[in-house]
């Protein structure tokens, strides 16, 4: 099996260090790229990092993870985490296990956030650490 983790970022996180950065934190997501890198490296894991502000690419890339035959993926899928019925279906058609992952904790904010698609078919879910959920996910994935 392939040591790749893939780590997907949906909508917005492109911004992380200038948006809101008293709910998600002043990492932008090259130094959540970069510590990931450092994690990884200790595991001796890969990490390929995307982002995208478009569903499609979030789905191409999960049906991606399997056909590579990536050990997991780590998915922030973003406001999508609310509303893809299209990565529920994406995550659901793969065997590669897929790890929600958020930066801050949706239960505490508004309650449209309490609902998720992707946690509906995620392993698990690691939320509310800022960057620190991607290297505990990380290691989860590592364990899987």
């Amino acid at each position: 099996m392939s040591k790749t983790i893939f780590v997907l970022n949906g909508p917005n996180l492109n911004l992380l260090g200038t948006r809101e950065p008293e709910i998600y934190g002043s990492d932008t997501l090259d130094d959540i790229a970069g510590m990931l890198e450092d994690r990884a490296r200790l595991l001796g894991l890969e990490v390929d990092l995307r982002q995208s502000n478009h569903e499609g690419h979030l789905v191409d890339w999960l049906h991606e993870a399997q056909a590579t035959g990536a050990k997991a993926v780590l998915l922030n899928a973003g406001a999508f985490t609310h509303t893809s019925i299209a990565l529920y279906d994406a995550i659901t058609a793969i065997h590669t296990p897929v790890i929600e992952v958020h930066l801050s904790n949706p239960h505490a904010r508004e309650a449209f956030r309490h609902i998720s698609y992707v946690g509906m078919a995620a392993k698990g879910t690691i939320a509310g650490f800022g960057a620190g959920s991607y290297l505990l996910a990380l290691e989860a994935a590592n364990r899987l």
